[in-house]
Parts: structure tokens; sequence; C-alpha cells
């Protein structure tokens, strides 16, 4: 088992949830935390508790992404106008791997990010290999030629596991996906409850 594979399963059972509704998750099968306390009596979280476990999640989902890089988001997301929370979520969502990863182009967000990073995909037919690259409305994202025969694409593409949700406008075919606007938090098709609101108490503490 790779050290990220690992480091996936880890998250999942730390925050005691199948994260990314995989039916590999061992979740499935333990629903107590790891160590040789996990199957200890739970003591109810208090409000930082919630808040700091809301963060986690959050940050977990898009492949753990730095704590430096999350703060960057949030920082973002107050500038804007309108709900910060709201706000959060769509810029997680205009990330390049993330833009990947909701085209099924990939299995989970980890093979997102390596699969961008290697170069498999462009921007508008312009290179793009770093998977926090912002993707705008309207933009194009497509895999490169040869890649489109990757054994791991083919069976993203064909699983049943997920669905595309509809701010994204997958062609198949082509192996392209157009990013057509941002998307609110019940438009994201989270398999756990995602709680932004409460992320953005954590931050303005």
């Amino acid at each position: 088992m790779s050290k990220r594979i690992s480091a996936k399963y880890k998250i999942d059972r730390r925050l005691g949830v199948n994260l990314w509704g995989r039916p590999k998750s061992p979740i499935n099968k333990r629903s107590y935390g790891p160590g040789q306390h996990g199957q200890g009596r739970k003591k109810k979280d208090s409000d930082f508790g919630l808040q700091l476990k809301a963060k986690q999640k959050l940050k977990g989902y898009y492949g753990n992404i730095t704590e430096k890089q999350f703060r960057k988001y949030y920082a973002e997301a107050v500038r804007r106008k309108g709900d910060t929370g709201e706000n959060l979520i769509e810029l997680l969502e205009r990330r390049m791997d993330a833009v990947v990863y909701r085209s099924k182009f990939v299995p989970t967000v980890f093979a997102a990010r390596q699969f961008v990073n290697h170069g498999h995909v462009t921007l508008n037919g312009k290179k793009a290999n770093i998977a926090s690259m912002m993707v705008r409305d309207g933009d194009v994202v497509e895999v490169k030629g040869k890649s489109r025969e990757i054994a791991m694409v083919l069976e993203a593409l064909a699983s049943p596991e997920r669905d595309v949700p509809d701010y994204v406008e997958v062609d198949v075919k082509k192996m392209t996906t157009q990013f057509l606007r941002g998307p609110k938090l019940e438009d994201v098709p989270y398999p756990v409850t995602m709680e932004p609101n409460l992320v953005v108490e954590y931050y303005s503490r």
C-alpha cells in the first residue's frame, strides 16, 4: 500500500467518516477510530472540536491540502462579496485537481493531483501541471492524447461510483470538460455533510 493510499485511509478513520464515499474505505468495516483507544467511549465534542473537525473534513476531502494553502482560500473567501462559507466551497471546487476529479477522469482526488502534476491535462489548450490552478467559468480542461489510453482514466470514466455534477460539462469521447459556473454548497456532491459555516467560525475565533 502506498503512503498516499495509507494516508487517505488514515484520514477516513481519524475523522470517523467515509469522506469520499468509496466502497474500500475502512470505515465500512470499522466505524471506530484508530489506535488502542479507538473503541473507547466517545466524548461529546466541544464547539471548538466541532469547528476543528469540520475544517479537517473539508481540508482532507481535497487531498489533504496544506494548512497554509487552506488559510489562503479562507482569506480570499472573506475578501469576496457574499457568504464566506459558500465562497470557500466555490474556490476549492475551482482547483484544477478538483475539476479533473469531478469530471471522472480519475478515481480519487489524490489521483487527480498526481494526474495534473504529471502533465496529463491542458487548460484551454495550454500546459497545466499545477493542481491548485484556478479554473474560470467557460474554461476547458482536456486530457492529452496518449493520456487518454491510461487504464485508470478509462476505468474511472466507466465507473458508476460517482455522478458528474451539473456545473461541469464532460465530453467523454473528446475527454474534455468545460467548467460552467462556480457551484453552491448544495450543488457539490459530497458523500458526507460539509459544514463550511463551522470552518468560518473556526478561523474567525
